[in-house]
């Protein structure tokens, strides 16, 4: 453990400029200069040598970094609130024979797009569980639901 508090003291300050390098953004670079260390000492025993150790410690920061990155663009993305037309299917489903009309329409809609509506809409499935269900990422999900909308809202006004 002592080996490892002069790691972190003789290293810390490297790794913090490199991850602010990439993030520029303080608060970011300490919290994953801070997760990296905390890696480092769960894996310290997989740490082989064929390596500069600022190098291996700059690698799992860049890694960290990435991650988080991805996780903040999907957090991003479903915090958006889809934007509602006066003729959105939300609005309609309230109307009890609109909810009739896109029924019909819905039982000659394609597969997955039938499904997916119907979890989302009527089963208020989030789109991780749907994504779940099918096997499929969260963004598959939202594209399939967001294009069975459109299918939807297209048959309706052909008929």
């Amino acid at each position: 453990m002592a080996e490892f508090e002069r790691i972190y003291k003789q290293y810390f300050r490297e790794v913090y400029s490199f991850v602010l390098s990439i993030s520029r953004n303080e608060r970011i670079a300490e919290e994953i200069t801070q997760e990296t260390f905390f890696k480092a000492l769960k894996s310290i025993d997989k740490f082989n040598g064929h390596c500069k150790i600022n190098v291996w410690l700059c690698q799992i920061a860049k890694n960290t970094y990435f991650t988080y990155q991805n996780k903040q663009r999907r957090y991003d993305t479903e915090d958006i609130e889809e934007q509602v037309s006066k003729n959105s299917i939300e609005i309609m489903i309230l109307n009890k024979e609109e909810t009739f009309r896109i029924h019909k329409v819905l039982h000659c809609l394609d597969e997955p797009y039938k499904e997916v509506f119907t979890l989302r809409v009527f089963g208020e499935l989030s789109f991780k569980q749907i994504s779940q269900l099918f096997g499929k990422t969260e963004s598959w999900a939202r594209v399939t639901f967001h294009r069975s909308k459109q299918k939807i809202l297209s048959m309706l006004e052909g008929e």
